[in-house]
C-alpha cells in the first residue's frame, strides 16, 4: 500500500547538463498540464452544490439560512484543511497527496447526491471541505519548486486559470443535468469524474525536482531572486520555519487579511450571483448561470494579465498589480449594483469585469505568500493565508444570508463594496516589500 504521506525520496543527482535540461523541460510542461486538469477537477466537486441550489430549494424546501449555514461550515472547514494540510504537504509527496484527496472528494459528492436530509447534506459537505483542502498546497509547493521567481507569475497565472475553467464549466454542466435529469445526477456525475481525475494525478504528478535527481530551480535558471530565497534559513527545523516565516511574519498576516476580504467579494458574487439574477430580474437558472460563467471567463483573463504583468512590468513585485486590481474590484462591483439598466448583456459584462479584477489578487496574494515565506514552507504559508481566505468565504455564507434577509440586496452590495476598499489599503505595504534585487 502506498504511503502518500511519506516524505519524498531524493534520487541520485543527475550530472549531464543536457539530460538535466531535457528532464526539467519535460516535467515542467507535464506537471503544469497535470496540475491544471487536477485542480479544475477539484472545482467540479467543490461548486456542484452551489449551482444545484435553486433546484434543491424547490425540490426539498430548504431554507436560505440552511444553505447559508452549509456554505459557512464548508468554508471554515476548507480553510482549516488548507492550512493544516499545507503543513503536512510540505513534508509529504505531492503526487499522492493531491490525487487521493481528489478521489475522496469525488466519493463524497456521489454520497451527497443520494442524500435528502439537511443533516446528511451538512455532514457530507463538511467532509467534502476536508478533502478539498488537499488540492491547493501540493500545487503551491510544485509551483514554488519547479518555476523560479522571475517567471513564476507567468506559470502561476496559467495554473490559476484552472479555477476559471472548472468554475465556468460547472454551472453549465450542473444547470444542464439538473434541467434534463435532476439535481442528484448533477452531484453524482462530477463525483465520478473526480475519481478518475484522482487516479490520473497519482499516475502523472511528481514531487520536487530533487526527487528526480535535479538541481534546484534557482540553480538551473540562475535566478538571483530565487537563489536568495533558496539560501535563506537553511539550518532551521520545520517548526522554526513555521514560526518565523509563517506565524510571526507580518507580511503573511497582511496578505491573510487582504485575502479574507478578496474572498468575501469572490464568494459573494459566485455563490449568490445566480440567486440575485433569478430573484431580482426573474431569469431562469440556465440564463443566470451563464452570467456566472462569464465571471469565470473574466477571471481566466484577469489571472493571466495579473501574473504576466507582475513579471514583465514590475519585475516579480506582486504589490503594484495587486493594488491596481483591488481598485478595479471596487469599480466593477459598484457598476453591477448602481448602473441603471436591467439588460442581461450589461449585467453579464459586469460579472465578467468583476471576475477579471477579483482573480488577479486571488492569484497574486497566494503567490506573494509563498514568496514572502521560507522556500520549504510554501504549502504552510499559502495554506495559512488560505485559511483566512475561507474565513472570508464563510462570512459570505450564513452571515451574508442574514444581511440579505435584513437589508436585502442593498446591504449585500454595501458589504462587498467596503471590502474592496479595504483590500487596497492592506496591500499598500507591498509596493516595496517584494521589490526585486537591483543589479
Amino acid at each position: 500500500m502506498i504511503d502518500f504521506l511519506s516524505k519524498e525520496k531524493t534520487s541520485a543527482p543527475l550530472q549531464d547538463k543536457q539530460k538535466i535540461d531535457e528532464t526539467y523541460r519535460y516535467w515542467r510542461l507535464h506537471l503544469m498540464l497535470t496540475m491544471y486538469v487536477g485542480y479544475a477537477m477539484f472545482y467540479l466537486t467543490r461548486k456542484s452544490f452551489n449551482y444545484a441550489m435553486p433546484a434543491m430549494i424547490a425540490d426539498l424546501g430548504l431554507d436560505k439560512t440552511d444553505i447559508g449555514m452549509m456554505g459557512t461550515l464548508f468554508y471554515l472547514t476548507y480553510g482549516a484543511s488548507k492550512f493544516f494540510s499545507g503543513i503536512l504537504c510540505d513534508q509529504s509527496n505531492s503526487r499522492y497527496f493531491m490525487g487521493v484527496g481528489l478521489i475522496l472528494t469525488g466519493i463524497t459528492n456521489i454520497l451527497f447526491g443520494f442524500s435528502s436530509s439537511v443533516l446528511a447534506f451538512t455532514s457530507l459537505w463538511i467532509l467534502n471541505a476536508l478533502f478539498q483542502g488537499w488540492g491547493w498546497p501540493p500545487c503551491a509547493k510544485l509551483l514554488s519548486t519547479w518555476y523560479s521567481r522571475s517567471e513564476r507569475g507567468f506559470w502561476w497565472a496559467i495554473w490559476n486559470t484552472a479555477h476559471n475553467v472548472g468554475g465556468a464549466l460547472i454551472p453549465l454542466l450542473v444547470g444542464f443535468i439538473t434541467l434534463h435529469y435532476s439535481w442528484r445526477y448533477a452531484l453524482i456525475f462530477p463525483g465520478i469524474c473526480a475519481i478518475f481525475g484522482g487516479v490520473f494525478l497519482c499516475w502523472r504528478l511528481r514531487d520536487k525536482p530533487a526527487s528526480l535527481g535535479l538541481p534546484s530551480i534557482g540553480k538551473w535558471r540562475n535566478d538571483k531572486l530565487e537563489l536568495r530565497h533558496e539560501n535563506e534559513g537553511l539550518n532551521l527545523t520545520s517548526q522554526q520555519i513555521l514560526k518565523k516565516y509563517v506565524l510571526t511574519n507580518k507580511y503573511i498576516w497582511l496578505l491573510a487579511f487582504s485575502y479574507l476580504l478578496v474572498y468575501i467579494v469572490r464568494i459573494a458574487i459566485n455563490d449568490w450571483g445566480n440567486l440575485y439574477l433569478t430573484e431580482v430580474f426573474n431569469y431562469d437558472l440556465i440564463t443566470a448561470n451563464t452570467a456566472l460563467s462569464l465571471f469565470e471567463v473574466g477571471g481566466f483573463i484577469g489571472s493571466l494579465v495579473a501574473g504576466w504583468g507582475s513579471d514583465l512590468i514590475f519585475k516579480g513585485n506582486r504589490g503594484p498589480m495587486n493594488l491596481i486590481f483591488s481598485i478595479g474590484i471596487f469599480l466593477a462591483v459598484g457598476a453591477l449594483w448602481l448602473i441603471p439598466s436591467s439588460t442581461f448583456i450589461l449585467q453579464a459584462a459586469c460579472f465578467f469585469t468583476i471576475g477579471f479584477f477579483v482573480f488577479g489578487p486571488q492569484m497574486l496574494i497566494g503567490m506573494a505568500a509563498a514568496e514572502c515565506s521560507h522556500k520549504n514552507s510554501a504549502g504552510a504559508a499559502t495554506g495559512f493565508v488560505g485559511l483566512f481566505a475561507y474565513m472570508g468565504a464563510a462570512l459570505a455564507g450564513y452571515p451574508l444570508a442574514l444581511i440579505l434577509q435584513q437589508y436585502h440586496w442593498a446591504g449585500f452590495f454595501t458589504v462587498i463594496s467596503c471590502a474592496a476598499v479595504i483590500i487596497g489599503l492592506l496591500l499598500l505595504p507591498f509596493l516595496q516589500a517584494q521589490a526585486p534585487i537591483k543589479t
